[in-house]
């Protein structure tokens, strides 16, 4: 597939976050909507990326989250059926299922799903109808969920900005700037935990992806978590970090993107406790904590960096997921960061959407001895 000629996007100095994500200076609308000799046209163009400078929104309110894993049947019935076929991706982290439509479940259904997903922390649902659902559809089955998140930046369907599109157009080897610059395309990250109250229960499906290449890597910050000394977890208790969505905002800015609502900042506990599983986990990430509460800068640098190495290097409780088409992904954002893996570079398109219900404002329980 011959590459085309994009604009790179101007570099910023923004500390530890790496922008993964294309936007509008890379995007072909001629070739994304109707192909070319080499190319061919994107599956879905109704998913196709929009950036409308007009979207602007006030600052989020808190709202009230309604945990649904919290009550949910736990040898999932509704969920797990007669025929349903659940293979674990490694033996603490990360399932694929088939044989469950997710576009049909009951309400108790869902419950197990929310319940499943914070005790495994992903699952790769195949097979799935979601994409060929209208979008407004989607929209409903994810709002059981939580609040809609908008991003603040990013591509999304037009006239639906609670959809995040993952978006890397046919032809678009931009991502070698990336590599440019870094030795690695990996950035781990939980998603927006610079808002008050980020998301849990979160949906990526598939629309189109490379022939090989460009799988997602997930880390259960739970198992990370534990994987620690009791006497270190006991001293991450108590401690609350800053998390900033300025540098995704002008990052957002230097490349000729949109920004839809002023960045704002959050200070979570670097320990979070789940609703429904009662399980805690680390709660930063690279891209978005920027330091401790109350530490001076080189101790916070220290302790961060640490965590951060921690997480990355965990490679025995990670999981991969492979993209498969028909492929709905889904993660409990409050114990796990994740990445894309930017490893193709034919110029093939990837093309995803996220739904992103919002959750309750980290919180942390007392420490424990035990795990």
């Amino acid at each position: 597939m011959a590459p085309i000629a994009l604009e790179s996007p101007k570099i910023l100095d923004l500390g530890h976050y790496k922008e993964q994500t294309a936007g509008p200076r890379t995007y072909v609308k001629e070739i994304e909507e109707h192909g070319s000799k080499d190319l061919p046209a994107a599956k879905y163009p109704h998913y196709l990326p929009t950036w409308n400078p007009a979207q602007k929104y006030p600052p989020w309110k808190p709202f009230q989250h309604v945990e649904h894993g919290i009550d949910a049947d736990p040898t999932f019935p509704d969920l797990l059926g007669p025929g349903v076929i659940k293979d674990d991706i490694t033996p603490t982290t990360g399932s694929s299922i088939r044989g469950v439509q997710l576009s049909r479940l009951s309400t108790a259904g869902k419950d197990q799903l929310a319940l499943l997903v914070a005790q495994r922390k992903v699952l790769a649902f195949r097979d799935q109808d979601f994409a060929d659902l209208p979008i407004n559809e989607a929209l409903d089955f994810g709002a059981y969920f939580g609040r809609h998140h908008i991003h603040p930046t990013s591509g999304s369907p037009e006239g639906f900005p609670q959809i995040h599109l993952v978006h890397r157009g046919a032809g678009d080897n931009t991502a070698r700037d990336v590599l440019s610059r870094s030795t690695s395309t990996i950035a781990w990250h939980s998603d927006v935990t610079y808002e008050q109250q980020p998301p849990g229960t979160t949906f990526l499906y598939i629309f189109d992806k490379p022939q090989t290449g460009g799988d997602t890597i997930f880390v259960d910050q739970v198992e990370a978590y534990k994987r620690l000394s009791p006497g270190f977890r006991q001293r991450l208790h108590g401690l609350k970090a800053v998390h900033s969505g300025i540098e995704q905002a002008e990052n957002s800015k230097a490349r000729g993107s949109i920004v839809r609502r002023e960045p704002v900042t959050s200070e979570h506990p670097i320990v979070r406790t789940h609703p429904a599983t009662g399980e805690k986990a680390l709660f930063v990430n690279k891209q978005f904590t920027r330091y401790i509460v109350g530490y001076k800068k080189e101790e916070s640098d220290a302790l961060l960096s640490f965590l951060y190495d921690h997480i990355a290097f965990g490679a025995d409780f990670q999981a991969r997921v492979r993209w498969e088409e028909k492929t709905v992904v889904v993660w409990d954002n409050r114990v796990t960061a994740h990445s894309a893996v930017l490893d193709w570079v034919n110029g093939q398109r990837r093309h995803l959407a996220r739904i992103t219900p919002q959750a309750e404002r980290p919180y942390e329980t007392p420490f424990e001895g035990d795990a």
